[in-house]
């Protein structure tokens, strides 16, 4: 039975991303908080209950598999789905200062009354993008047929990856977490085989409250303090997101010029917002030639959602 832990209500616990790994065994792990993140993203929209929860549970996820695949670019988790709700999407961009960006957003229509993965998405698929700054993007895609996001995952890794891997995801309305354990390919460091097996048990004894308000290095010595495990630099996390009046003007000059007279003819300015951050941008007629210069490097950057 799992020791009870006393956890302060005050939330002064960094967003952050802690990597380790256990000594002569084939057993690594990451563990991620996020608090001030996740209320960024919350704060921009009026979600319900049961979405709030479960963007936290991508946030936390998108930050444990950017961290795992050490990706230098952008990771983007997409949960698509024929029911309630049709799109959940979670999205971090690495190399920024100050910290990896996050951010999230959520499509349904009227107010959900499902809870669950399962009842909110009614099936669907899971598609996991990769595009690292330099080389190939890759796309992964399993489908929803597991009721949480971990058990979706879990299963990504074991069919697309062939990496056993274990994760506890968990999100209320202040602080999202999520805990991984990934089981490494054989070699002669590992001196230990029957740790995954025993690890795996010990991390199923972590609590939500716990994973989400408990200090790390705490955490991780209440799970583990029998073990042989070594940590690294935490990296740090911070809501951000990649929109810009640029890329608002690439998408706009896709237009063509006679439909952006036009359009400013008749309104006199034309007005969008980020869907993420909220962000507003206007344009006017004295913007129109900013717009036909834009559409000539349109070409020379990759699309992204805005």
């Amino acid at each position: 039975m799992a020791s009870s832990t006393k956890i302060s209500s005050k939330h002064t616990l960094p967003d952050q991303v802690q990597r380790f790994l256990f000594d002569n065994t084939a057993v690594r792990g990451e563990l991620v908080q996020l608090h001030q993140s996740y209320q960024e993203v919350l704060i921009r929209h009026n979600y319900p209950p049961a979405i709030e929860k479960l963007l936290g549970e991508l946030l936390a996820a998108v930050a444990l598999l950017t961290a795992t695949v050490k990706l230098e670019g952008t990771l983007t988790l997409e949960a698509r789905g024929q029911g309630e709700v049709s799109l959940l999407m979670a999205e971090c961009n690495t190399g920024a200062q100050g910290g990896d960006q996050l951010r999230a957003i959520a499509r349904y229509q009227g107010e959900p009354t499902g809870q669950t993965l399962a009842e909110l998405l009614n099936g669907g698929q899971l598609v996991i993008t990769l595009d690292p700054y330099e080389g190939q993007r890759y796309q992964g895609i399993v489908a929803l047929d597991q009721d949480t996001l971990m058990a979706c995952l879990e299963g990504y890794f074991a069919s697309s990856e062939q990496l056993p891997t274990k994760l506890w995801l968990a999100a209320d309305s202040k602080s999202a977490g999520g805990l991984l354990l990934q089981k490494l390919p054989e070699d002669a460091r590992n001196k230990d085989s029957d740790a995954w097996i025993r690890l795996g048990h010990l991390a199923a004894t972590l609590t939500n409250e716990e994973l989400l308000h408990l200090e790390q290095n705490e955490l991780l010595h209440r799970l583990f303090h029998e073990e042989t495990l070594r940590t690294f630099e935490p990296h740090t996390l911070k809501f951000g997101c990649t929109c810009s009046r640029e890329r608002i003007a690439n998408a706009l000059a896709s237009l063509g010029e006679e439909e952006l007279k036009e359009a400013l003819k008749d309104k006199g300015e034309l007005a969008t917002q980020c869907h993420f951050c909220n962000t507003h941008y206007v344009f006017t007629k004295d913007d129109l030639p900013e717009l036909l210069n834009e559409k000539t490097i349109e070409t020379q950057t990759s699309p992204r959602l805005h």
